[in-house]
């Protein structure tokens, strides 16, 4: 009979290949192959855009990962070190990583018997009579019994195929999660460490203004102390002063507030940055490095886009576990036990049952129907949710080119506005000293260059912003995901010592690659 049973199960196995639900497929984005943006190829150095899909090269690669390296900055490439290690937001999205490894494991557990349980017990009884006509007795035996129960579900529909094929991409999805994370750090820290700089200079330009301000009002003061001048003069020259140092609290409580949001990327409180002390207080002049691939290539490989491509595939296989329960739950179970007492009088007994079980919710009104349709308009929103991702991606990367384009037009415009100022001041001093001229003329032309210092600085600022924007909407600036970084060494020892991890947080991750298509056959851990 035993051998009949375990037949039957190793026929059922073999015959446990139907897999319900529907396999994951790549949403499609139907405008984004012949997508292609003039303004894209205009932000080259190169001065050449692709016009044909080709796959990013090595040196797209290398160019995207470090992209901040064109600033040729020291004290930017430490902190952008610093902020990858240090960062609390990426160490939450690299513990994530590790939660969804377990969660994958747990998953995983479901292809083998789902019920292996020991029982036992032992019991004491004792019985006491006297009294009444029936002689006194005093009887005591013990009870004891062990068993052993087994019961493995046959994953027959594919229940639990699907379910770890979700709990796969969940995994994936965090990595991508994890790495779209480090996309955003490096954008974040370079670009508040240029706006820092830029109100830094922002400051030293106000302050310039005032001191020649000052000076004019302690001329006109001079002059009307002799009765050269009127007193309109004086108040003229002291408004215009004081209407600029009033600006200084509010560039000093923009700098304060920049410098505390670097220091909390970089996981510190706020405090004043001692790395830059040694920081050049100059904002870089430099173009993007040529990328050899179009738009599209690299809008797919970004982050956020592949992470929104695994959680489409985390969902679509929620269907196919959903889809399960219309039909019986198989299952062999089995039963190994042995019970016995201390009373001669009573043989041991010794007990062996095994064979198939069936289980089947016939009448569900309407609960799994509905499931399935809970399951399916959740892998629509994923589908959307991964359209909209590249439509973003698709205006963020335009957004910044016509930045880059335009703020890099006015540069040389600005500059030459600013000469043009300098010198209108120059002559409006010289009108004003030889008695050709009003005051009005000079304070005029003190406004005007520093409306047009100010301009000058705040574009160069914009563009270096806009060239930021632009490595980051290509998806620049992350790397693998190596469970070395996810977690500091002694948060790791931490962990392992609360908690019995085993391998999950020194195992190696597999490559992420482009998205659930390129991880086919990739080893998860």
């Amino acid at each position: 009979m035993l051998a009949r049973v375990l037949m039957l199960g190793g026929l059922l196995v073999v015959g446990g290949c139907v897999t319900l639900g529907p396999d994951f497929e790549e949403p499609e984005v139907t405008w984004l192959a012949d997508w292609q943006t003039d303004l894209y190829g205009r932000v080259q150095s190169s001065g050449e855009s692709s016009t044909e899909a080709e796959p990013a090269n090595a040196a797209t690669a290398e160019a995207l990962t470090n992209w901040w390296e064109i600033f040729n900055d020291p004290v930017l490439d430490d902190l952008i070190a610093e902020a990858r290690q240090e960062n609390l937001t990426l160490r939450l999205a690299g513990l994530r990583i590790l939660e969804s490894r377990a969660v994958l494991g747990i998953a995983r557990s479901s292809q083998y018997p789902q019920l292996q349980q020991i029982t036992g017990g032992v019991g004491y009884v004792n019985t006491r009579q006297d009294g009444g006509s029936a002689p006194d007795s005093d009887t005591d035996f013990a009870a004891y019994d062990a068993g052993f129960n087994l019961g493995w579900e046959l994953d027959f529909w594919g229940r639990f195929r699907r379910g770890i094929e979700s709990a796969d991409a969940a995994f994936f999805a965090s990595m991508a999660s994890y790495q779209d994370v480090q996309v955003l750090l490096t954008a974040e820290v370079a670009t508040l460490y240029f706006a820092l700089t830029t109100t830094r200079l922002r400051l030293q330009i106000t302050r310039q203004n005032a001191d020649i301000q000052r000076r004019s009002l302690e001329i006109t003061q001079e002059l009307f102390a002799q009765g050269e001048e009127s007193e309109l003069d004086v108040q003229q020259a002291k408004t215009q002063y004081l209407s600029t140092i009033s600006t200084i609290p509010d560039l000093e409580i923009t700098e304060t507030r920049l410098r505390n949001a670097l220091a909390a990327l970089l996981g510190r409180p706020p405090r004043k940055i001692d790395e830059l002390a040694q920081a050049t207080g100059v904002l870089p002049t430099v173009s993007p490095e040529a990328i050899g691939a179009v738009p599209a290539v690299l809008i797919a490989r970004r982050p956020d886009v592949r992470t929104a491509a695994w959680q489409v595939a985390a969902q679509s296989a929620q269907i196919g576990v959903a889809r399960a329960d219309y039909f019986p739950a198989i299952a062999l179970v089995g039963s190994l036990g042995w019970s016995g007492d201390s009373l001669s009088a009573t043989p041991d007994v010794f007990t062996l049952g095994a064979g198939p079980a069936l289980t089947w919710n016939v009448f569900d009104w309407g609960r799994i129907g509905n499931n399935v349709r809970v399951q399916d308009a959740r892998l629509q929103q994923t589908i959307v949710n991964f359209q909209s991702q590249v439509l973003n991606a698709a205006r963020e990367l335009d957004d910044a080119a016509i930045e880059l384009v335009k703020t890099g037009e006015r540069r040389q415009i600005l500059a030459e506005t600013v000469q043009s100022a300098q010198r209108a001041l120059e002559l409006a001093n010289i009108r004003y000293q030889e008695g050709y001229s009003d005051f009005q003329r000079v304070l005029d032309a003190q406004r005007a260059l520093f409306s047009a210092e100010e301009l000058e600085l705040i574009n160069q600022g914009s563009h270096v912003s806009a060239l930021i924007a632009f490595y980051k909407a290509l998806g620049g600036g992350w790397l693998e995901a190596d469970v070395d970084r996810l977690v500091p060494a002694d948060v790791r020892e931490k962990m392992q010592s609360r908690t019995k991890w085993g391998d999950l947080l020194d195992a190696p991750l597999p490559a992420n690659g482009m998205g659930p298509k390129a991880a086919e056959g990739a080893t998860s851990p």
